[in-house]
Order: C-alpha cells, then sequence, then structure tokens
C-alpha cells in the first residue's frame, strides 16, 4: 500500500529550482520544473556521494554541484559523465498547495 509523505508546499520551491527533502534514512530532491510540474529523485549523486540540493535546474536535468554530472529529473537518468548510474524517481503528488512524495 502507498504510503504519501508531506514534502513541502508548493510555495516553497520557485520555478526550475529545487529543494532538499529528508525521511528517515533517505535524502531526496523535488524539483518545480518551468511548466509548473513537480518530480522527486533521490537527493544524492551517484557518483561521489554529494548532496544534489546544491546542484542547478537546468534543461530537464540537475547538475551535481560537485563534478558536474546531470541527470533527468523526470527519469533519473545519468546524463553527463562522471555519473553512469541511474537515481531512482519517485510519484509525486500535489492537493492543497503540498507537494506529497510516495515511498
Amino acid at each position: 500500500m502507498p504510503i504519501w509523505i508531506r514534502a513541502c508546499a508548493t510555495t516553497d520551491i520557485e520555478p526550475d529550482d529545487l529543494i532538499r527533502f529528508d525521511h528517515g534514512a533517505q535524502t531526496f530532491v523535488i524539483v518545480r520544473s518551468e511548466e509548473d510540474e513537480f518530480f522527486a529523485m533521490d537527493g544524492i549523486c551517484s557518483h561521489e556521494k554529494v548532496h544534489l540540493c546544491d546542484g542547478l535546474v537546468m534543461d530537464g536535468t540537475v547538475e551535481c554541484p560537485k563534478h558536474s554530472a546531470t541527470f533527468d529529473f523526470k527519469t533519473g537518468e545519468a546524463k553527463r559523465a562522471p555519473a553512469c548510474i541511474n537515481l531512482r524517481t519517485y510519484p509525486v503528488k500535489v492537493d492543497g498547495g503540498a507537494v506529497y512524495l510516495e515511498l
């Protein structure tokens, strides 16, 4: 049975930006696209274990702040080296001005 966890308010994230969300021992990033859609994926780079929350959102990707690896925020696919391992993505819903992540 899916569990929906409130991650943040929609107003906490500007379009084309992201926010860190921690739940238990896991770290996620919640991304708001410039089209005003919300997405969630693992928040740690698969290359050097760096927090992606300090990275940039651009052209449908999140760029890692350490070595500039990029990940497609819709699919989690590693798009640019040095990262070669994809990140897991998670279903997101928006309800009543809040963003929920399904775990």
